[in-house]
C-alpha cells in the first residue's frame, strides 16, 4: 500500500518529534525546523501534505504558505498556530490553506484533519485521471503536438474552470467542435452533470423552441398530456451544447438571450418562470458576422454566446498531426473490424500528407475507416484509401485560375521560422489584394473566413 508523504515544519523540536512518532507508522513523515529548508525539499520532492507552523523564525508561516502555493497551487497545507488568531487564520485560508490546528495539538483531532485532507487529494486525483482517460479515449481531435492544437488545449484548460461562462466555438465542419465542447465540459466543475448536445440545424424550425425550452400540456396541437421538459432543463447543472447555433430562428434566439441574461425561461405555453443553472456552449461553421449584417442573427446574442471564443483549427493548419491521427484511427478500426493492420505505407503516407482536407479530422477518420474495411493489410496502401499517390485530391489549377502574388521581398522573411513567415506574408498579401475584405481574402487562399481571421490576428501579434 502506498504511503502518503507529510512534511512537518515547526521550530519546536518536541512538536516535530511528537507528530513524527504519532504518524510515521501510517505515513512517510519528514520534519523541518525552518520554512527555508522545507521549501528546498518541496522543490526537490513534492509531498502530499504540509503541516506548517505560522510562528516560524526567519521566513514565517504566512510567507512560506504563499511561496509553497506559488510553487504548487494544489498541494494541501494545514497551518499550526499557537493561539486562535482569527485574522491570521482567515488570511491563511485566503492564501489557500486547507485547514488549521491550534496548539496544544490533540493527535486524534489532527489525524482526522489529515485524513480528510488526504481524502480530498485522492478524490481530486481520481477525478483528474477519469477526465484524462475520457479525453484520451474519446477526444481524438486532441491527438497531436502541433502548435495549433496545443494552443487550443491550453486555452480549454483555462476557460473550462468556470462553471457557467458561455463559450462559442468557431470552425469549419469536421474540425471537432463537439469534441472541443465535450473537453470543456469534462474539464469543468460541471463534469458530473449531463452533457447534452443539440444539432440546431436538424430540428424543424417550428419545433426548436419546444425542444429547447419544453412545453406545457395543451401548448399546441399534439402536445403531450403532461407536458415535457426541454433540453435546457435536461442539462441542469451540466452543459448544453448548441451546435450550428446560427440555424436558430430569431424567436428562439430571443428566448436564448433572455436565459443567458437572467437564467430564466418559460416553457412553450407556460406561465411559470423556471430558473436553472447550466453552461451554454455553442458552435457554428457559418459566418455569423455576415448573418448579423443581413439581420439573420442577433448581435446581442452573438456577444453573449461568445464571452469566450475558441477557434477550432482546420486539419490543414495542423499537418504535423495528420499521421498521429491516421495511425490512431488505423488501430481503432483494425480492432473494430478484426483486421491485422500494423502501419501505413510510404505512398499512402505521402498521399495523406498532400491531401487537401476540406472535411478535416472527420474526413480523415472516414477515409481510414474505408481503407481498413476494404484493405487486406498488414500495411494500409494508397489504393485502399482511393487517393492519388502524388497529390491526393489537389487538382492542379488551370492557368486562368491561378492567383499571382507579388514576388517575395528580399528582406523581412525570417528564415528561422520560414513557414510561419510565409504564411503571414500570403495572408497579408491576400488582404491587400482583396482591398481589406477578409471574406474575399479568405476565398483567394481557399480558406474558411473564420480560420483566415483567426490566423491573421494570431500572426499579427507575433
Amino acid at each position: 500500500m502506498i504511503k502518503y508523504s507529510i512534511y512537518i515544519v515547526d521550530d519546536e523540536e518536541s512538536i516535530r518529534e511528537g507528530i513524527t512518532m504519532a504518524f510515521e507508522e501510517h505515513f512517510k513523515v519528514e520534519a523541518f525546523s525552518t520554512a527555508e529548508t522545507a521549501i528546498d525539499a518541496i522543490k526537490a520532492n513534492l509531498p502530499d501534505l504540509v503541516l506548517l507552523d505560522i510562528g516560524l523564525p526567519g521566513m514565517d508561516g504566512m510567507n512560506a504558505l504563499r511561496e509553497i502555493k506559488d510553487l504548487h497551487p494544489d498541494v494541501l497545507v494545514i497551518m499550526i498556530t499557537a493561539y486562535e488568531d482569527i485574522s491570521s487564520v482567515i488570511s491563511c485560508m485566503k492564501l489557500g490553506a486547507y485547514d488549521y490546528v491550534v496548539k496544544p495539538i490533540h493527535m486524534d483531532s489532527l489525524e482526522m484533519t489529515i485524513r480528510n485532507a488526504l481524502e480530498t487529494t485522492r478524490l481530486r486525483k481520481e477525478v483528474q485521471l477519469l477526465q484524462e482517460r475520457y479525453l484520451r479515449e474519446n477526444l481524438h481531435c486532441f491527438i497531436g503536438e502541433s502548435n495549433a492544437i496545443q494552443d487550443v488545449m491550453a486555452f480549454i484548460e483555462i476557460v473550462a474552470k468556470s462553471p457557467d461562462t458561455p463559450i462559442l466555438i468557431l470552425g469549419e465542419t469536421g474540425t471537432g467542435k463537439e469534441l472541443i465542447a465535450s473537453a470543456i465540459h469534462y474539464r469543468s466543475p460541471n463534469f458530473k452533470g449531463p452533457f447534452i448536445p443539440v444539432n440546431c440545424a436538424a430540428i424543424p424550425k417550428d419545433l426548436v423552441e419546444s425542444e429547447l425550452f419544453g412545453y406545457e400540456k395543451g401548448a399546441f396541437s399534439g402536445a403531450g398530456a403532461s407536458g415535457k421538459k426541454g433540453l435546457m432543463e435536461e442539462a441542469t447543472n451540466g452543459t448544453l451544447f448548441l451546435d450550428e447555433v446560427g440555424d436558430l430562428s430569431l424567436e428562439a434566439q430571443a428566448k436564448l438571450l433572455r436565459f443567458l441574461d437572467t437564467g430564466e425561461f418559460y416553457r412553450v405555453g407556460g406561465t411559470k418562470k423556471l430558473q436553472i443553472e447550466t453552461r451554454i456552449v455553442s458552435a457554428s461553421n457559418k459566418d455569423l458576422d455576415s448573418m448579423i449584417e443581413n439581420g439573420h442573427f442577433r448581435k446581442d446574442l452573438y456577444f453573449r454566446l461568445g464571452v469566450i471564443r475558441v477557434q477550432a483549427p482546420s486539419l490543414n493548419e495542423r499537418r504535423g498531426d495528420i499521421m498521429p491521427l491516421a495511425k490512431h484511427f488505423l488501430m481503432e478500426f483494425s480492432n473494430k473490424f478484426g483486421k491485422a493492420f500494423t502501419n501505413i505505407s510510404e505512398n499512402a503516407e505521402n498521399a495523406l500528407m498532400t491531401y487537401n482536407w476540406t472535411g478535416h479530422v472527420r474526413e480523415l477518420k472516414n477515409l481510414i475507416e474505408k481503407g481498413v474495411l476494404v484493405g487486406k493489410g498488414p500495411m494500409l496502401e494508397v489504393e485502399d484509401l482511393g487517393l492519388d499517390k502524388k497529390s491526393g485530391n489537389n487538382t492542379p489549377k488551370k492557368a486562368t485560375d491561378e492567383i499571382i502574388f507579388p514576388p517575395l521581398p528580399a528582406q523581412g522573411i525570417d528564415l528561422a521560422s520560414t513557414q510561419e513567415s510565409l504564411e503571414k506574408y500570403y495572408i497579408e498579401e491576400a488582404f491587400k489584394m482583396a482591398e481589406g475584405n477578409e471574406s474575399k481574402a479568405a476565398k483567394l487562399l481557399n480558406m474558411n473566413h473564420h480560420t483566415y481571421r483567426y490566423r491573421r490576428k494570431k500572426l499579427q501579434k507575433k
